[in-house]
């Protein structure tokens, strides 16, 4: 079983669809826990009804898969709390959108 770096690391490869950053630069992942072979991702989207939530999970499902992290082995906990904003960006991808 990956660690929680591995994993944080693997999830750079996970792209929004929208904005083609990973979802790592944009600061949507919050947390990663591994526990009993378990992956628990507590993250958030940019806004409250993204409707490209699905797209990211499966993104996500299938960059673990990789490292041999199984479906069923995956909880993604979404949070609003805090909300999502720009402050939570990588420099990176606040650079790659001039901010």
């Amino acid at each position: 079983m990956a660690n929680a770096e591995q994993i944080k690391e693997k999830l750079g490869d996970v792209m929004d669809p929208e904005l083609h950053m990973s979802i790592t630069d944009l600061g949507l992942v919050y947390n990663v826990t591994v526990k009993n072979e378990t992956v628990h991702i507590l993250m958030t989207l940019t806004s409250l009804g993204c409707p490209l939530y699905d797209t990211i999970q499966d993104e996500i499902h299938h960059q673990l898969e990789l490292i041999g992290v199984k479906q069923d082995q995956i909880t993604i906990e979404l949070t609003f709390d805090p909300p999502w904003s720009m402050d939570l960006m990588s420099e990176r991808a606040k650079a790659m959108l001039g901010i």
